[in-house]
C-alpha cells in the first residue's frame, strides 16, 4: 500500500525526472531558439550579439544551421518588459538571455519552467532570481557583475582628473531596481574620499535637463551615470550634456566613452555575452540552470577619451593613461 509520505516522494520524483525530461527534449531539439530580451535598444547591441554569436560558435553551435536568435527590445521603457517577456514565452524558446536587472524580473514573472540566463546585473541574490551564486536552485543562472562595488573606483578616476573634487552629481532611473543600493554606495565611497554626492533622477529622455541643472545648481563638479540600460541607450546625449556643462563623466561601460564619455570603469558587456553562451550550450545539452554556478567578473578595463578631456580642459594624467586598457584619442 502507498502511504502518504511514500506518494509525495514519488510525486517529487516525478517532478524532477519531468524538469530533466524538459531539458532533454530541449537538447535534442534540431535548432535551438534562443530568447534575448533586452531592455536597452538595438541600435547598441550589435557589439554584443556579435559576441554571443561568437561564443556559441566556439561552443560548436551555427547560427541559422542549429539556432536562432529571437530578439526583443525595450528600447529603455521599462514597462514594455513584462509584454516582450510574454512573447518569448509564447514563442516557446528553449532559453533566454536576460539583461540587467528589469530584464531579468520580467523574464523571471514571465516563466518559471524555461531557463533564463542573467548577464549585467549587480546582486543576483539580494534581487532574489537566484537562492546563491553557488546553488542557484530555480530556473535562472548566468553571470553577475559589481557595479556597486565600483562606486569607489568611480570616485577615484574621477578625482585623478579633479584633484579638489568635492561635489559630485549621480545621475540615477527612480525605475530601476538597483539604483537605490548604487547610490549608498556612491555616497559612502564619495565621503571616504572627502566627496559629496548631488544625486538627481531621470528616467525619460525629456528629464535630463532638469537633472543636469539640479546638478549643477547643487555645485557639482563632475558626473556619475549609474548603471542603467535607459541612460545606455541615451548614452551619446549624457555625454554631450555633461561636457557642454563642464562636467567630466563617469560611466560603468565602454560604449559610453566611445561615444563622448570622459571616462568608464567596469567589465566589458562584450564579454558577458561571449560567456553566457557557455550557459546556454549547456543548458540546451540538458543542464538544469540550478546546477550551474553564478559566475563572478574576473577581469576589469578602465577607458579613456583623450578627445573629450580635451574638449574639458582637464589633463589626465600619464600614469592613468598607462594604466588604462584602452585609450580613445
Amino acid at each position: 500500500m502507498l502511504t502518504r509520505r511514500g506518494f509525495l516522494i514519488s510525486l517529487s520524483f516525478a517532478a524532477a525526472a519531468g524538469t530533466q525530461l524538459v531539458f532533454a527534449q530541449q537538447a535534442r531539439r534540431e535548432a535551438a531558439r534562443i530568447g534575448l530580451l533586452e531592455p536597452a535598444s538595438a541600435a547598441s547591441f550589435g557589439r554584443w550579439r556579435r559576441a554571443l554569436v561568437s561564443g556559441l560558435e566556439e561552443q560548436g553551435w551555427s547560427e541559422g544551421r542549429n539556432f536562432t536568435i529571437e530578439s526583443r527590445w525595450a528600447e529603455g521603457k521599462y514597462e514594455r518588459l513584462p509584454q516582450l517577456a510574454a512573447e518569448l514565452v509564447q514563442a516557446k524558446v528553449d532559453v533566454i538571455v536576460a539583461a540587467s536587472g528589469p530584464g531579468i524580473r520580467a523574464a523571471q514573472k514571465a516563466t518559471a519552467t524555461i531557463p533564463i540566463v542573467m548577464v549585467r546585473t549587480a546582486d543576483p541574490v539580494s534581487a532574489g532570481f537566484v537562492a546563491s551564486l553557488a546553488r542557484p536552485g530555480r530556473n535562472i543562472t548566468g553571470l553577475s557583475n559589481v557595479h556597486v562595488d565600483a562606486s569607489s573606483k568611480y570616485v577615484e578616476l574621477l578625482r585623478t582628473v579633479i584633484p579638489k573634487l568635492n561635489r559630485v552629481g549621480v545621475l540615477m532611473n527612480p525605475g530601476h531596481p538597483n539604483h537605490p543600493a548604487f547610490l549608498r554606495a556612491a555616497e559612502a565611497a564619495a565621503k571616504a574620499h572627502g566627496v559629496m554626492v548631488a544625486p538627481a533622477q531621470a528616467d525619460t529622455a525629456g528629464a535630463f535637463e532638469a537633472a543636469f541643472a539640479a546638478m549643477v545648481k547643487d555645485g557639482a563638479h563632475a558626473l556619475i551615470t549609474l548603471p542603467d540600460p535607459f541612460f545606455f541607450a541615451h548614452a551619446r546625449r549624457i555625454a554631450e550634456m555633461a561636457t557642454q556643462r563642464g562636467l567630466p563623466s563617469m560611466f560603468w561601460a565602454r560604449e559610453a566613452v566611445e561615444v563622448g564619455g570622459l571616462m568608464a570603469y567596469g567589465q566589458d558587456n562584450a564579454e558577458h555575452y561571449y560567456r553566457a553562451a557557455v550557459y546556454i550550450d549547456k543548458i540546451l545539452k540538458g543542464t538544469p540552470p540550478a546546477e550551474l554556478p553564478v559566475e563572478q567578473p574576473t577581469k576589469f578595463e578602465t577607458v579613456v577619451n583623450l578627445a573629450t578631456a580635451k574638449a574639458l580642459r582637464v589633463r589626465v594624467p600619464d600614469e592613468l593613461l598607462l594604466r588604462a586598457d584602452e585609450v580613445i584619442r
